[in-house]
C-alpha cells in the first residue's frame, strides 16, 4: 500500500525538536510519507536559538518545484517562513492551487524569545489556509490585541477567521484554565473548545509544529477539520506525556513523537 504524501515548508531545527525535523517525525509516526521544503537553517538546541540563516527565495522555489513536480502531495503545512520574500513564494504556490489542504502554523518566535518570522510574512498566507494554528502570542501579534484568557482566545480566533482562513485554532497551552489545556477552534459558523488535562512538563519544544503536522496528516487522510484537530490534540497530549520525564538537553526538551515511553 502506497502511503499518503504530505509536505512541510519550514525551517530546520538542529536540535531536532521543532521545525522540519519535528514535522517529519510526526508524519512518520502517523503513517504518512513526509516531504519537505526548507526555508531557513537555524542553530538551536533545547536552551534556545543561537542563529538563523534564511534561505534565498529562489532556493525555496526550486525545492517546491522539485517536490510538487514529482509527488502527489495531499496536504501541506507551513511553519517558519523567515522573510516576506519567502512567504510570497509560498503564497504564489498557494494562489496557483499547488498547496492542497493548507495548514498554516504562524511561527513568529521560538520559546526562547528569538524572532523566527515576521507578521507580514504570515499574513501573506492566511487567505489560503484551510486551517491556521496560532498560539496565544502569535494570535496577539496577528490581531494586535491581548490573548491571555479563553475568552480572548475566542475573540482572536473569530477575528482571524474573518480575515481569510477557513478555520482557526488558537492553542492555549500557556493559558491558565484550571488544570486544563484549552484550544479554541472557529470555522464553519461554529466555535468549539477542545479540552484536555494539562501535562506538567518542561519538555514542550515543538508542540505547535507537532500539532499542525498532525492536523496535516489527518486532512491528507480525508478527515474533516474538526475531526483532524481533535485527533491532533490527542496525539500531542500523548507525546507531551511520554516525554515529561526525559532528560534530553538542559532546557525545554522535545516531545515523544513515536510513543517510546508507553
Amino acid at each position: 500500500m502506497t502511503p499518503t504524501t504530505v509536505l512541510t515548508i519550514a525551517g530546520s531545527d538542529s536540535g531536532g525538536g521543532a521545525g522540519i525535523q519535528a514535522d517529519l517525525k510526526v508524519f512518520a509516526a502517523l503513517g504518512a510519507y513526509g516531504t519537505c521544503v526548507i526555508t531557513a537553517v537555524t542553530a538551536q538546541n533545547t536552551r534556545g536559538v543561537d542563529a538563523v540563516l534564511p534561505l534565498p527565495p529562489r532556493t525555496v522555489t526550486e525545492q517546491l518545484d522539485s517536490v510538487l513536480g514529482d509527488f502527489g502531495v495531499r496536504a501541506v503545512k507551513t511553519g517558519m517562513l523567515g522573510t516576506p520574500a519567502v512567504a510570497e513564494v509560498v503564497a504564489d504556490a498557494a494562489r496557483a492551487g499547488r498547496l492542497p489542504r493548507l495548514v498554516v502554523d504562524p511561527v513568529l518566535a521560538a520559546t526562547s524569545g528569538h524572532r523566527l518570522g515576521v507578521v507580514e510574512a504570515v499574513e501573506r498566507l492566511l487567505p489560503y489556509a484551510e486551517v491556521a494554528t496560532p498560539n496565544c502570542a502569535e494570535a496577539a501579534a496577528l490581531t494586535g490585541r491581548p490573548v491571555t484568557t479563553v475568552e480572548e482566545m475566542v475573540a482572536a480566533a473569530e477575528a482571524l477567521a474573518a480575515g481569510g482562513p477557513a478555520h482557526v485554532v488558537v492553542t492555549g497551552g500557556d493559558v491558565d484554565a484550571a488544570g486544563e489545556s484549552v484550544d479554541v477552534l472557529v470555522g464553519g459558523g461554529t466555535t468549539t473548545l477542545l479540552r484536555a488535562p494539562r501535562v506538567a512538563t518542561r519538555h514542550n519544544h515543538g508542540t505547535g509544529c507537532s500539532f499542525s503536522a498532525a492536523i496535516t496528516v489527518r486532512l491528507a487522510a480525508g478527515d474533516p477539520v474538526p475531526v483532524a484537530v481533535a485527533a491532533a490534540k490527542e496525539y500531542v497530549t500523548r507525546a507531551l506525556t511520554g516525554a515529561r520525564d526525559w532528560e534530553l538537553g538542559a532546557g525545554r526538551g522535545p516531545l515523544d513523537h513515536f510513543g517510546w515511553s508507553r
